[in-house]
């Protein structure tokens, strides 16, 4: 089957525009609710920028974090089918500040942050006083207002210059909270504002077992077009930055562990593909584990991915976190259809280097993703070749039950059948755990976040072999 792209421009300070690509078929299926559109096109936002320090590895200099913005589309090119899945790239840097800029200081890690105020005449216990008001002790400042009350006994450790100082220099919200949806199971859904106008979902999902779950965004949509998800229906608007993902787990804290209890575990597997957004999730996981702050635990922090293996490479060299892999199918032939980066990175490919890979990691189980899909996936034949395809690779696997949306083309399957299939998983030796919906009544279950608009990446031809399962007719 040929694979159609589209192309969109990246803007940045100082660098030529990269382009993007998204993935679809030349030839698209559309239902009601998704009238076709000759173009795929976005606004381009140009938001205020702050500015952020870069990566301890890289310069020393001061950096403009710019969010990727996307340009309207002039055209559909069919390429081949190897063409590159769009990467990530680092910002441009810069020796000299802007007049007037501020900092954002969320975007910063710690050694960044400490180095920062340095910068500034204060001293290392400055710095740790202020990291430790913005995310520990349970006071999650996201003001600078915040920080001068003095009647406050939290703040008696800031002086007053040093407070003048960030006030003058710092910024400390990357968000503003838009809406609270509360499902009837007691899931959260938090909808976030940024700067330049558009919104991002986090979700909060309590558990009566002692553990609640923040479910990150690490991008507005996303260009990944999987076909059972929701988000992939927007394309990509843009990245998100650091700051803007570690707020979503300071604002969740700040505003629900009074109702839900403490918020123990982060997943990146809310709007977007983590690993295309490689730079700025894994120095966001960074902050979110260090132990003078958040103090999340390493294996408490799972990040997703469809799929894009050099940056699953990647991620595993430099992150203590936890791995996940959103499986889906046990053939090319299906997961090209429903994951179209398996088109660049076949499934062969993807489950070998994660062998090799975690040859060399002590105690680490990546966990696998299975949406299961009614007459698609969830064969008697899918689950044993499922067993062969994870042999060697020290694994978890997660059933997870599909939550439909409008203009859906699949149908979850039963519970029965999840069951069975589960059976036949764990007789074959597998570690493996059925996912049930959370929070689908308010659009907060997984697959279901973002609001796709009228512009929208197209359905995917299907298979005449499965054309019967979904109600199409041969």
């Amino acid at each position: 089957m040929e694979m159609g792209y589209m192309w969109m421009r990246r803007v940045r300070f100082g660098v030529n525009p990269l382009s993007l690509a998204m993935a679809y078929s030349s030839s698209a299926t559309t239902l009601p609710c998704f009238p076709p559109h000759p173009l795929f096109s976005f606004t381009c936002f140009k938001p205020p920028h702050l500015i952020s320090l870069p990566s301890s590895h890289g310069p020393r200099s001061i950096s403009i974090s710019t969010p990727t913005s996307c340009s309207s589309a002039a055209s559909l090119l069919s390429l081949p089918e190897n063409h590159d899945f769009p990467d990530g790239e680092r910002g441009q840097t810069y020796t000299h500040l802007p007049k007037g800029s501020k900092v954002l200081l969320k975007g910063l890690n710690y050694a960044e942050f400490q180095e920062w105020v340095q910068s500034h005449g204060f001293r290392p216990g400055q710095a740790l006083m202020l990291w430790k008001r913005l995310y520990g002790d349970n006071i999650w400042a996201h003001d600078i207002d915040e920080l001068k009350a003095d009647v406050q006994s939290w703040l008696l450790g800031l002086n007053k210059d040093f407070k003048k100082m960030l006030s003058e220099h710092a910024e400390l919200r990357a968000l503003s909270l838009k809406d609270i949806l509360t499902a009837s199971d007691g899931t959260r859904k938090i909808l976030f504002a940024l700067d330049d106008g558009l919104v991002i979902e986090t979700v909060v999902i309590p558990c009566d077992r002692g553990r609640t779950t923040v479910c990150v965004s690490s991008q507005v949509g996303c260009a990944m077009n999987c076909q059972f998800c929701y988000t992939g229906r927007m394309g990509l608007r843009r990245h998100l930055t650091a700051a803007e993902i570690v707020e979503q787990a300071v604002y969740a804290r700040r505003l629900l562990s009074g109702d839900v209890g403490s918020i123990t575990n982060v997943v990146f597997m809310g709007m977007g593909e983590p690993f295309h957004n490689i730079e700025n999730v894994i120095k966001a996981a960074d902050i979110l584990v260090d132990e003078q702050g958040l103090h999340f635990s390493p294996r408490k922090v799972t990040v997703s991915t469809s799929g894009l293996v050099p940056q699953l490479k990647r991620f595993l060299h430099e992150s203590k976190c936890a791995l996940a892999v959103s499986l889906n199918a046990t053939t090319d032939e299906v997961r090209n259809w429903i994951m179209p980066i398996n088109r660049k990175y076949k499934l062969s490919f993807l489950l070998e280097t994660l062998r090799e890979e975690l040859k060399f990691k002590n105690n680490y189980k990546v966990l696998f993703e299975y949406v299961m899909l009614a007459g698609i996936n969830d064969s008697i034949e899918d689950a044993k070749r499922l067993i062969d395809l994870v042999k060697g690779i020290p694994c978890k696997i997660n059933l997870i039950s599909f939550n439909p949306h409008c203009g859906s083309q699949f149908r979850p399957s039963s519970d029965e059948k999840m069951i069975e299939f589960r059976n036949i998983l764990a007789e074959g030796g597998c570690i493996v755990f059925m996912r049930f919906s959370r929070g689908d009544d308010q659009m907060a279950a997984c697959g279901q976040l973002g609001k796709p608009g009228s512009s929208q990446a197209p359905l995917l031809r299907v298979p005449e072999q499965f054309r019967v399962a979904l109600n199409l007719g041969v």
